[in-house]
């Protein structure tokens, strides 16, 4: 069982590497806003409570979320491990994901933060889109569709860009991130489990270096 966490700023490429990591070394990729969507669906009692507080347009609490990550790890495709992918978000989320854990008998065996120049983030995030037809991810000058304008996934032709994928409001997210969220590295140093991967380096270089943390954890 292999337990870990991917942190680093929006646009780090913490969900591309979780998508990968899964694959290869049969995790579970576990997003909160993924969860949070499949309890509403799945009409749990804490999805229940989670639709109600989001239909007021209000924050899930950190409460219900933890909640519903308690209950998604004890299901049976989380047992060979997981990757959280964009939890926990601050210091009171991270002690109580320690105590969801410590009361399954599990633990973190790796916190993986993916290190970024904040300058090139930017540029790295200001180039991205998608196809509109299966959601394969693209860049203008990192990772192209082999043929122009078409898909290399689907063959679909339309393509799509967020339109919070701007310097302004990368900006912002950045400081939200620097102030609620990198508190984690240090938390997370002193317990011993940090470790640092050059996220401005390619996919695969990235990959291969969570690959050699992975090896030495196991």
């Amino acid at each position: 069982m292999t337990d870990l966490i991917l942190l680093g700023p929006p646009g780090a490429g913490k969900g591309t590497q979780a998508k990968e990591i899964a694959a290869k070394h049969g995790l579970m990729q576990l997003s909160t806003g993924d969860m949070l969507r499949a309890a509403v669906q799945a009409k749990t009692e804490i999805g229940r409570r989670a639709k109600a507080i989001m239909d007021k347009g209000e924050l899930v609490p950190d409460s219900v979320v933890v909640k519903i990550i308690s209950d998604r790890i004890d299901q049976p495709d989380c047992k060979a491990g997981v990757i959280f992918d964009g939890f926990p978000r601050n210091l009171p989320q991270a002690e109580a994901l320690d105590e969801v854990l410590k009361s399954k008998g599990r633990k973190l065996d790796a916190v993986i933060e993916l290190k970024v120049d904040d300058s090139q983030l930017i540029r790295r995030i200001e180039g991205r889109f998608t196809c509109a037809k299966c959601g394969e991810g693209y860049h203008d000058r990192f990772k192209r569709p082999k043929m122009r304008g078409v898909c290399d996934v689907c063959e679909g032709t339309e393509f799509a860009r967020r339109p919070d994928d701007t310097a302004e409001t990368v900006t912002k997210r950045l400081m939200v991130y620097y102030r609620e969220t990198s508190p984690l590295i240090g938390y997370y140093y002193c317990k011993g489990n940090l470790r640092r991967v050059d996220g401005m380096a390619s996919i695969e270089e990235v990959s291969q270096a969570i690959d050699a943390v992975l090896a030495q954890i196991k």
